[in-house]
């Protein structure tokens, strides 16, 4: 096949401007050569595991999600790749709450004018006037609509509503109906939880009303506590429902929604250190409604082939590759694993190198600002990640290739290891933000369009990627992995503290998040 210009850009780099700039000499003596290392990891070869995956997808519902066959399938063929490079493999189990809308939802009032509101489909191609919430129970309901504590018109300020939120805004109310409350102060769960012990057939959160807060209200409940119907709805469907009197409505919901098991894949290299870990990391679940070839699979792919490369070359420090799963439900197998390590195990971790989404079709190169450098505010990664994001930086400069700088906003796996004080870095093309104009200059594509139009659809498949940012990305994955895997001196302090302060790691993130299903909770 006629190589892409991403392909060449990729040999170009690995055979010529990389070696000097970036790689440590090759030594005297017989230890490996970096640089011949290098050329070996071509994105020709990550696109082979991209097909293998967009393949397990088609063949298990079109879906990779954790808690799913197509999961496990993902799991088994990442792993024997890894035990066949050479590697020291580990499936780490972990309980998670899983969900999936089976079928399009129904909300409609039957009396006393008739109407039908437009449901938000599971694969979120659309938003309706009201959505099903992440963790709702299923039920097919037909009863009157009861007010819960509303506050109409909206309080001042957001959360100034409390519907919902206490037993007591249930204290006459009738068991059967459907409790129409509001959004503000708790969270959904504890509101969807107050009318369920209530007796209430089924839950209708409207949104609060002030700007920004008056939208189809898309949720979660965060766990499966609740087994009725559970919609979300915008703050004018639900003032429609609330005027009326005698409003009655049909809710109808189709859900799977329980406890399940599933594995992060964590491979140990044979070679180096084993008090100085280099690990390197990416998610390999997709969400329910789509193969994730984008996200994540891209990123997964990436790091399988530099690993498969990586198996059998001596290395001066321990390479450590995780694929983690439930992360598109918040993080779960990274924090979970984290969350599993001893303190003196986190002390043998000495950065962590995250890749989620690599090759969005209409792309920008953003590399995770470790110091704050781009002024956006938001908190600089633990001491360490500053050089790491130097290093990316020299990649793409000594390739004469534009770069912008992303934030480390908490939606991604290097969340939890930045909480723990672990130097982090990575690269990202994009998700369902918006390319700006100077975006457009840099790398081309269309400014005023999402980075990924697929994101977390259905059609996020093998034809959702940009050659050029692939390989490009997988170049600088892989210098990366090369540099860090032979240094004799890597990012960061020798010590450092256990985690970051509380404030800092609470700036991080508000809430548990993957990039685009922000688990709101008020």
């Amino acid at each position: 096949m006629r190589a892409t210009l991403g392909m060449r850009a990729a040999a170009a780099v690995a055979a010529s401007a990389l070696v000097l700039p970036l790689l440590p000499a090759a030594p005297a003596n017989a230890e490996p050569d970096p640089a011949r290392i290098v050329q070996t990891i071509v994105a020709s070869a990550v696109k082979k595991h991209l097909t293998k995956l967009q393949q397990i997808a088609d063949a298990n519902g079109h879906t990779r999600a954790a808690g799913t066959p197509g999961h496990v399938a993902s799991r088994d063929y990442v792993a024997g790749v890894l035990k066949k490079a050479g590697y020291k493999v580990t499936l780490q189990a972990f309980e998670f709450p899983f969900f999936k809308e089976n079928a399009i939802a129904t909300l409609e009032r039957t009396a006393p004018a008739p109407k039908t509101y437009a449901p938000t489909p599971p694969d979120g191609s659309s938003v309706g006037d009201f959505a099903t919430m992440t963790y709702s129970g299923s039920g097919d309901v037909t009863a009157a609509v009861r007010n819960v504590d509303l506050m109409l018109p909206p309080g001042p300020t957001p959360s100034s509503s409390t519907s919902g939120c206490e037993a007591a805004d249930f204290a006459s109310f009738p068991a059967g109906a459907v409790a129409l409350v509001q959004r503000g102060t708790c969270t959904f769960q504890v509101k969807a939880e107050n009318a369920q012990a209530a007796g209430a057939a089924g839950v209708i959160i409207m949104n609060e009303g002030q700007p920004g807060r008056t939208e189809t209200l898309q949720g979660t409940l965060g766990e499966p506590t609740v087994h009725i119907p559970v919609v979300g709805v915008s703050f004018a469907v639900g003032q429609e429902l609330a005027g009326t009197a005698g409003t009655v409505v049909h809710v109808k919901t189709s859900t799977t929604s329980e406890i399940r098991t599933t594995h992060n894949v964590i491979a140990d290299s044979r070679w180096g250190d084993p008090n100085k870990v280099v690990q390197i990391g990416a998610h390999l679940d997709s969400v329910v409604p789509g193969p994730g070839i984008n996200d994540n699979g891209s990123g997964s792919a990436a790091i399988l082939e530099v690993a498969a490369k990586l198996g059998a070359i001596p290395t001066r420090n321990t390479l450590r590759f995780s694929f983690w799963s439930a992360e598109e439900l918040g993080l779960l197998g990274s924090e979970h694993y984290v969350a599993s390590l001893s303190p003196a195990d986190l002390a043998k971790i000495k950065l962590y190198l995250n890749f989620d989404m690599v090759a969005s079709p209409n792309y920008a190169l953003k590399i995770y600002d470790g110091d704050d450098s781009d002024a956006t505010g938001a908190p600089a990664g633990p001491a360490g990640s500053d050089e790491i994001e130097k290093l990316f930086e020299k990649y793409f400069n000594t390739l004469r290739q534009g770069h912008v700088g992303t934030d480390f906003d908490g939606r991604s796996d290097y969340g939890p290891f930045i909480d723990a004080g672990v130097p982090a870095g990575g690269l990202f093309t994009g998700a369902e933000g918006v390319k700006t104009p100077e975006e457009q200059a840099l790398f081309g594509g269309t400014a005023g369009q999402a980075y990924d139009s697929c994101y977390h659809k259905a059609c996020d498949t093998i034809a959702n990627l940009n050659d050029k940012a692939l390989a490009l990305n997988t170049g600088a994955i892989a210098t990366a992995a090369v540099v860090y895997a032979f240094s004799r001196d890597l990012p960061g302090p020798d010590t450092r503290p256990t985690a970051r302060t509380a404030g800092a790691a609470a700036a991080s993130t508000g809430a548990h998040a993957d990039h685009g299903h922000v688990l709101t909770v008020s």
